[in-house]
């Protein structure tokens, strides 16, 4: 039996462009620090070997930094880091994977050819490496031709989607689900696909360990696998994310469902540690939607890593007080009600109503406001 720790997807060097210095730059650092939490993981459960099932980079050029920090975080542990490329960051001659090997300490292998490695007495690595960001083989084909001693252990190391997962022409790196059985291989740890996913019982996708998009509500995670000659391995899932990228949709009826909304959500995570993509769907009356947005903007905002906020579904029904409130008189009297009948009959031009009656009220609110200071 070998004990590893089958992780992929890191995509070092991610730019995540469309967020603010700020939110990049703890991005970026977390995908960084993350190493050092699959350390953690893999010492507390006695594993010696970290398999990377490639995209360890975002892309073949990951800059200096990027390319040092990983290293020299790998390097500092007693752990055996085996890393494979995959489509982000694939193999070429005197590329990248040239300048890993060159700076690379001891404990740090690059799994750049499709030739059996060694990871301990009676433990072999099968890689398939891609040389290309797409190719129509299925990179996993070459494990056939890889021979290693009666009775090791003979764990596969891919990138690429399982067929199963959509059945277009045009899809590439594909892998067929029984490919462990056809190999003879006690495991295959696959990379490509960025959700923790248990294909059969000797065949799994790790997941990334750090979560990188919305549409994912788990946290990032590796797998710990006891990998037995002839036998299905024993795996376990571990959360190693630190932030989380979270998808809500919060119907609200009333401006006190806020409220109770907001407590449910900070009851299931660290809003500091996490980006949110929030909807808002429901009608109020104007001033309550105002109240409900003000309340959501000077502090959800600002208490989550990140909001992402679509309050396009959250309806206004103006009431007679909203435009109460409003204070106007003669013609402006007269838009303010013709703003809200436009509004009630909908479609696009109702929708340009509404933000206009909308607009209207906060402006009317903050003169009020300034008269009364």
């Amino acid at each position: 039996m070998v004990k590893i720790v089958h992780t992929a997807d890191w995509q070092l060097g991610k730019p995540f462009g469309g967020f603010p210095d700020e939110v990049r730059a703890a991005l970026a650092e977390a995908r960084l620090d993350m190493i050092d939490r699959i350390a953690d993981a893999a010492m507390q459960n006695g594993a010696g070997h970290v398999l990377v099932a490639g995209d360890v980079f975002d892309n073949i050029e990951p800059g200096d930094r990027v390319l040092v920090q990983a290293l020299s975080r790998m390097g500092r542990t007693a752990l055996q880091w085996w890393l494979m490329p995959g489509n982000h960051d694939h193999a070429r001659a005197g590329g990248l994977w040239s300048r890993v090997r060159s700076k690379a300490p001891g404990n740090i292998h690059v799994a750049d050819a499709a030739e059996a490695m060694m990871l301990e007495d009676g433990a072999w690595l099968l890689p398939a490496p891609l040389g290309h960001r797409r190719t129509r083989d299925d990179p996993t084909e070459q494990f056939d031709d890889m021979a290693t001693p009666a009775g090791a252990v003979r764990i596969g190391l891919a990138h690429g989607s399982i067929t199963e997962f959509g059945g277009s022409s045009e899809a590439t790196n594909l892998i067929p689900p029984d490919r462990a059985r056809k190999s003879g291989l006690d495991y295959l740890a696959l990379g490509d696909w960025h959700g923790h996913l248990l294909v059969n019982a000797s065949t799994a996708y790790s997941g990334t360990p750090e979560v990188d998009r919305f549409g994912r509500d788990e946290a990032g995670s590796v797998i710990v696998a006891d990998v037995l000659a002839g036998g299905p391995p024993r795996l376990e899932r571990i959360e190693t994310g630190r932030f989380r990228w979270l998808t809500r949709q919060w119907e609200l009826a009333q401006a006190d469902d806020l409220a109770r909304e907001l407590q449910a959500f900070n009851a299931s995570c660290s809003p500091a540690q996490t980006l949110l993509d929030l909807s808002l769907t429901g009608s109020l009356s104007l001033g309550d939607r105002v109240s409900v947005l003000r309340r959501i903007e000077d502090g959800l905002a600002h208490e989550v890593r990140w909001l992402e906020l679509s309050s396009e579904g959250l309806l206004a029904s103006p009431t007679d007080d909203d435009l109460a409130n409003i204070d106007v008189q003669g013609t402006l009297a007269v838009v303010a009600e013709r703003l809200r009948a436009a509004a009630a009959a909908g479609g696009p031009g109702g929708l340009s109503a509404r933000a206009a009656l909308e607009r209207l009220y906060v402006e009317a609110l903050r003169v009020r406001d300034e008269a009364s200071a």
